[in-house]
Formats: structure tokens, sequence, C-alpha cells
């Protein structure tokens, strides 16, 4: 018997995507599969907020805007990044949104024709404060003199 693993064995490896060398591998972009059915959940949680059907009085009058959801490859777990536009106290929000999830969970369920529907999570989505940010930098004039 050899002391590494057998052909069979490191074919079978491989074909799970365990890679022997570096530690460290780069994710996988999402599948189609996956985009669609985060693009349709995002959909119907905007629209949910649009129309303001979520009764939790601290969500009561707040306009959330949900920027993006990534879901897991198995389709069992969604976050929605959302935020309020205009203003930066989305985070104080989450609680809020965390209670309401499993409304927010059935509300896909009857939407949406899956298996199951995915658990919700929420994260603050803070890529336009970010930009904002970069934009307040690129027009100083230190940062414009050097442009030029």
């Amino acid at each position: 018997m050899s002391r590494g693993a057998t052909q069979g064995e490191k074919r079978g490896s491989e074909k799970r995507g365990e890679h022997r060398g570096s530690a460290h591998h780069a994710a996988k972009p999402p599948s189609q599969r996956q985009l669609r059915v985060a693009e349709e959940i995002r959909h119907v949680l905007a629209g949910i907020f649009l129309r303001g059907e979520v009764r939790d009085p601290d969500l009561a009058g707040v306009a959330l805007t949900v920027t993006e959801v990534r879901i897991s490859p198995d389709l069992r777990r969604a976050t929605a990044f959302v935020t309020r536009l205009g203003r930066s106290d989305v985070a104080e929000k989450l609680s809020a949104l965390r209670r309401a999830a499993p409304f927010l969970r059935r509300q896909v369920a009857h939407a949406l024709r899956l298996r199951s529907a995915p658990e919700l999570s929420f994260l603050a989505d803070t890529s336009i404060d970010y930009a904002m940010h970069v934009n307040e930098l690129l027009h100083q004039p230190e940062v414009q003199r050097d442009l030029s």
C-alpha cells in the first residue's frame, strides 16, 4: 500500500471540491438559480416594505430599501441588505427586522414557489454611505489638484 491517497480517493476528493495544497480558496460565484431566487426575494421584501405591511411599531412609517439579497447555495438562508435612503440609522432597525423575520419569511413563502422558504437575516447596507464618503474625498481641493 502507498502512503498517500489512492487515485480513486484523489478523484473523489477533487469532485467534492477538496484540493490539496493551499488552504485558502476563492469562493464560487453564485449560480443563476441563486441570483434569480435572491432577486425575487428582494422584490417581495421591497414590496412588503413599500406597502408598510410589517406591523412592528419600530418599523411603522419607516421607509426601508432592500438593496441586495444574497442566498446560500442550498437556498436555505438569505441575507437581505437594507438601507434608509438619506438616513444612516438603519442599524437601529435591525432588531425590529429580526423580530419581523418569521412574518417576512411566510410572505416570501407565499409569494414564491420554493420547496422551503429560506431563513431570513438582515444587515445594514453601508455601501451607499461609503460611496458618498469616497465622493466627498475625491472632491476635496487637495485631491482635485493631484488628479489634474
